[in-house]
C-alpha cells in the first residue's frame, strides 16, 4: 500500500510538468491576427487569458472606435461624450507602435475639438487607413493636420467640412476615397482629386458647395456618386470600369443645351472607353437624354457587360437614350430596368418602341430584370421589344409595383413572342 501511494505521489507532479499552455505559446503573429479580428474592448478583455498577451493589445496597428467596439450607454450627452473621449485618449496614451488604421464612427460622438488632437497625433505617424464618421451635429471642419498624413491609402469621411490649405499637393499614395455629406468648394475639390495620382476608387454622396462635378483621375477604376449635381464630366479617366451615378433631384437637368451640341450621351461616354458595369440611377437618364440622342454612340461600349437603368417609360427621350445605350453595348450580358413613375405626364409621351427600332438583336444578352412596372402600354412595348430581340436570353424576371394588375400582366407576358426558345419568364410578387 505504501509503495502504491509513493508511486501516485510521483505521478502527479510528472503530469503537471508536461502540461503545455497552448494559448501562451501561440506565435506572436497568430496572436496579433486573432486580436485584430476582435472589437477593441474584446481584445483588451481577452488579454487576461495569458500573461504573454497582457499588453499585446497596445501594439495593435488597427484601432476602431465604433458602437460595436466601444459601449457607452447614458442619457446624458455630456457624460457620453466625456466617456468616449476618455476611452480614445486612454488607448492612444498606452499605445505602442505604428497605427495603420484609425476608425472613429460612434453614433453618440459629435464633432468635438478632441478629434483635432487625435488627428494631429496620427499625422505624426504612418496611418494608412483613416475613417471618420460624425453622426450628430453640424459639419465637422477637418484640421489642417489631416493633410499631413502623406501615407494615406484609404480615406473615408462623413459629415465633414473640407478646406485644404493652398499648399496642399495631395496624398500621393491614396487609392480609395469615400466622401459623404461633405461641404467643399468646387475648385478645391477639383484640385484635390487631380492631385491623387494613384486614386482607383472614388465615392461621392450628398455634396454641398457646388453643382458641376468634374473628375480628373487617370487611374480611376471605380466611381460611385449621388447628389444634386447639374453636370457630370470626366477627364482622362480611360481606365474607369465601374460607374454608378444617381441625380437625386430633377432640377437643372433639363436645362436647354446650345444649338448644335452633341448632347450629354456622347459627352458622357467620350472618356469611358473601357466601362464594364454601369448603373444609371435616380434622374440621371433624364440628364443623359438632354440634347441630341444618337441611335448609337460614336464609339461602342465593347466591354460593358452589366447595365442598370432607372427609367420613366412614359418619357420618349428617356426611352431613346436607353435604347441608344443598348444598341451601343454589343457584349451586354445582363440588363436591369427599374421603373421610375412620374406624377406629372411629360410633354412628349413615348410611342411604341418596336415601331422605332425593329429587328435589332442583342446577341449576348442573357439575363433581364424589370422592377416596379404597372403594366402600362409603354412598359409592355419595351418588354415585347426586348423579348423579340434577345436570341440567347435565358431568363427575364419581372416584378410589378403592386398586385393590382398582376394577373393581366402575366397574361400579356405569356402572349409575347420570344426570340429565344430557351427564355424563361419569372414573375415575382411585389
Amino acid at each position: 500500500m505504501s509503495n502504491m501511494k509513493q508511486r501516485e505521489h510521483h505521478e502527479i507532479p510528472c503530469s503537471l510538468n508536461i502540461e503545455v499552455d497552448t494559448i501562451s505559446n501561440l506565435p506572436g503573429h497568430i496572436v496579433d491576427k486573432i486580436l485584430s479580428h476582435l472589437p477593441l474592448r474584446d481584445a483588451v478583455r481577452i488579454s487576461i487569458l495569458s500573461t504573454k498577451w497582457r499588453y499585446r493589445w497596445v501594439t495593435l496597428p488597427y484601432l476602431v472606435f465604433d458602437n460595436h467596439s466601444v459601449l457607452v450607454s447614458s442619457q446624458d450627452q455630456t457624460l457620453t461624450k466625456n466617456k468616449l473621449v476618455s476611452i480614445v485618449d486612454h488607448v492612444l496614451l498606452l499605445h505602442n507602435g505604428p497605427i495603420h488604421k484609425f476608425k472613429l464612427s460612434h453614433k453618440d460622438l459629435q464633432g468635438v475639438s478632441d478629434i483635432d488632437r487625435w488627428i494631429l497625433y496620427l499625422s505624426r505617424g504612418s496611418v494608412k487607413d483613416f475613417i471618420l464618421e460624425i453622426w450628430k451635429g453640424h459639419r465637422y471642419k477637418l484640421p489642417s493636420s489631416i493633410y499631413s498624413c502623406q501615407k494615406l491609402v484609404h480615406l473615408e469621411l462623413f459629415n465633414c467640412l473640407l478646406k485644404p490649405p493652398p499648399l496642399f499637393n495631395g496624398f500621393k499614395s491614396l487609392k480609395s476615397l469615400d466622401l459623404q455629406h461633405i461641404t467643399m468648394d468646387q475648385l478645391a475639390f477639383e484640385h484635390m482629386i487631380s492631385s491623387f495620382p494613384l486614386l482607383e476608387r472614388l465615392t461621392l454622396m450628398n455634396f454641398d458647395g457646388f453643382a458641376l462635378l468634374n473628375i480628373h483621375a487617370p487611374n480611376l477604376l471605380f466611381f460611385d456618386v449621388g447628389g444634386v449635381f447639374e453636370d457630370v464630366s470626366f477627364q482622362d479617366t480611360l481606365h474607369l470600369a465601374v460607374v454608378s451615378i444617381g441625380l437625386y433631384v430633377n432640377s437643372g437637368i433639363e436645362r436647354n443645351l446650345a444649338f448644335g451640341s452633341t448632347g450629354n450621351l456622347i459627352k458622357f461616354f467620350a472618356c469611358l472607353p473601357h466601362i464594364q458595369r454601369l448603373e444609371v440611377q435616380s434622374f440621371f437618364l433624364k440628364y443623359l437624354a438632354a440634347g441630341i440622342i444618337p441611335g448609337k454612340l460614336p464609339s461602342p461600349c465593347l466591354e460593358l457587360s452589366f447595365l442598370s437603368i432607372r427609367i420613366n417609360f412614359n418619357d420618349m427621350e428617356e426611352n431613346l437614350a436607353a435604347l441608344c445605350l443598348l444598341r451601343s453595348s454589343p457584349n451586354l450580358q445582363e440588363l436591369e430596368l427599374l421603373a421610375r413613375p412620374e406624377e406629372q405626364v411629360t410633354a412628349r409621351m413615348a410611342s411604341n418602341i418596336s415601331d422605332i427600332f425593329q429587328n435589332f438583336p442583342f446577341n449576348q444578352l442573357r439575363l433581364i430584370k424589370i422592377v416596379g412596372i404597372s403594366g402600362i402600354r409603354q412598359e409592355l412595348s419595351f418588354i415585347n421589344f426586348l423579348l423579340a430581340n434577345t436570341p440567347v436570353l435565358e431568363r427575364m424576371t419581372v416584378k410589378p409595383s403592386s398586385v393590382d394588375s398582376g394577373w393581366d400582366l402575366v397574361k400579356e407576358l405569356l402572349r409575347f413572342r420570344r426570340a429565344s426558345m430557351f427564355a424563361e419568364i419569372i414573375y415575382l410578387d411585389p
